[in-house]
């Protein structure tokens, strides 16, 4: 049975969850088993649900427990239901609520990276891309464009903010992930180097004089390819273009130089899909 709380104390610690605590606290970087995440409408959590991830709270409208939420609110079994009107909830979470649905879930524990890559021929690494919004359009293009995981370096954005996963429309729970390296020290080298010992073939996607197209018969060739994506600004590291075996572009025209990385990423993700 739905358990309904009509908000009455924005104060109320268990809304904290949804409106005073930060993304990074959210996370619980040193106990990973007490992090938490949010998603955002109520399409994004039936896809989270799917996936076996586990409901803590809602966040929503009141008009959406007779409507849109229905099914979702019975799919989350008896966990808190937090309710008012929309204007009162925006100046809780100091913006208007995507659809009205918000949903507190745990965090679920990462596989390893030899584990989650055992199987996969196409595999997406992306290193240092810290807008939100681009994480959640890479992973949305890696699920349609059959790649078969993504790998996180350190110093990425976290695929589980909640700009991130409303921006992929749930896909993030779609496609497998987890982080190659905790710190600084694990990428690249040390990473590029376990792709390697599970057979893969990396590619950087760079501007380079020496650049091979994305369109080379060779990268579609291979068995198993790793494509690497880097941050916004800069591009790769040169360590990371360096350990790479392939440095990769796509070709421009009208003088244009580059895309940007999420547009950049759906080119390369369809041209180098495994046949």
């Amino acid at each position: 049975m739905a358990n309904i709380i009509e908000i009455t104390d924005f104060a109320s610690p268990e809304l904290d969850v949804f409106a005073r605590l930060t993304e990074g606290q959210l996370r619980a970087r040193r106990e990973p088993s007490k992090g938490v995440f949010i998603a955002e409408s109520a399409k994004v959590i039936g896809h989270a649900l799917d996936a076996g991830y586990q409901p803590l709270s809602l966040l929503m409208e009141r008009r959406q427990i007779d409507g849109p939420a229905r099914d979702i609110i019975a799919r989350c079994g008896d966990v808190p239901v937090y309710t008012a009107d929309r204007d009162l909830l925006a100046g809780l979470t100091g913006y208007q609520l995507t659809r009205g649905v918000l949903c507190a879930m745990r965090r679920p524990k990462l596989p390893g990276v030899e584990e989650l890559c055992a199987n996969a021929r196409r595999v997406v690494v992306l290193e240092g891309i810290v807008d939100s919004t681009n994480i959640g359009a890479i992973f949305r293009s890696a699920a349609a464009l059959s790649m078969d995981a993504v790998l996180v370096t350190p110093s990425c954005s976290d695929p589980l903010y909640r700009r991130a996963v409303r921006v992929s429309m749930g896909t993030v729970f779609q496609i497998p992930w987890t982080r190659i390296g905790e710190d600084a020290s694990e990428w690249p080298q040390p990473g590029l180097e376990r792709l390697r010992a599970m057979g893969f073939k990396t590619a950087a996607m760079a501007l380079s004089d020496t650049a091979v197209s994305v369109e080379d018969p060779r990268l579609r060739g291979e068995e198993k390819l790793a494509i690497v994506l880097g941050t916004e600004g800069d591009g790769l590291a040169k360590s990371t273009i360096a350990h790479c075996d392939y440095t990769v572009c796509i070709p421009m025209s009208h003088g244009v130089d580059s895309l940007n990385v999420a547009a950049a990423s759906a080119v390369a993700f369809w041209q180098l899909r495994a046949r």
